[in-house]
C-alpha cells in the first residue's frame, strides 16, 4: 500500500501490538479457547503486515489458510476438549516455568537470528540469472514470481520449514496418541 509515513508508522505501531498482545494472549491465558482466538489475532495481524508489504498474495493465503484453516481446527479441537481439566488444574508453577524456558528458548533463537543476519554480507550474493530475467520482464503474475523465488533462491529453507513442519506433525501425533 502507499500510504503517506505517518499512517503506514501508526498502523505499523498498532499491527506490532496486535502481535505482541495476540502472541502473550497465547502464552498466558488458561482458557484454550481463549487462547486460540489470540492466536487467530496473531495470524490476521500478520495478514495485514504482508498487506502493508505489497504481498497481497501473501496476505490472502495467510488468512485463508492459517486463519480460515488451521486455527478453526485448532478451535474445533479444543471445544472437543474436556475444558473441565483446564479449569480444576491449579499447575501454575510448572506453566510459569513452561512459559520461562519458551521464552528463552525464543530469545536465544531470535538473537542467534539477529546476529547472523548483521554478519552476512549481503553484496555477495549471487542470484540465479534465468529466474531474474524472467521476473525483470514483468510479464507474469505475483503468484508466479512467489513460484520462480521458492523453486530456485529459496529452494533450500522452503525445503527444511517443510521437514520441521512434517516433525511437528510427527509430534503432535505422539502427543494425541499418549
Amino acid at each position: 500500500m502507499d500510504l503517506p509515513g505517518p499512517i503506514h508508522d501508526f498502523l505499523l505501531v498498532f499491527l506490532g501490538s496486535g502481535l505482541i498482545l495476540g502472541g502473550l494472549g497465547v502464552l498466558l491465558l488458561t482458557n484454550p479457547i481463549f487462547s486460540a482466538f489470540s492466536l487467530g489475532l496473531v495470524f490476521i495481524c500478520i495478514s495485514f503486515f504482508f498487506i502493508l508489504a505489497n504481498c497481497h498474495f501473501v496476505a490472502a493465503a495467510q488468512l485463508l489458510i492459517y486463519v480460515g484453516a488451521i486455527n478453526v481446527l485448532i478451535l474445533f479441537a479444543v471445544m472437543f476438549m474436556n475444558s473441565s481439566e483446564y479449569a480444576k488444574s491449579k499447575d501454575l508453577h510448572l506453566r510459569t516455568l513452561g512459559a520461562g524456558a519458551t521464552s528463552l528458548v525464543c530469545t536465544t533463537l531470535f538473537l542467534s537470528i539477529i546476529s547472523n543476519i548483521l554478519d552476512t554480507s549481503w553484496y555477495g550474493i549471487i542470484w540465479t540469472t534465468r529466474a531474474n530475467q524472467i521476473l525483470e520482464k514483468d510479464l507474469i503474475s505475483n503468484s508466479q514470481q512467489i513460484g520462480i523465488r521458492l523453486s530456485t533462491d529459496f529452494y533450500l529453507p522452503f525445503e527444511l520449514i517443510s521437514i520441521i513442519l512434517l516433525v511437528a506433525l510427527i509430534g503432535a501425533i505422539a502427543a494425541a496418541r499418549q
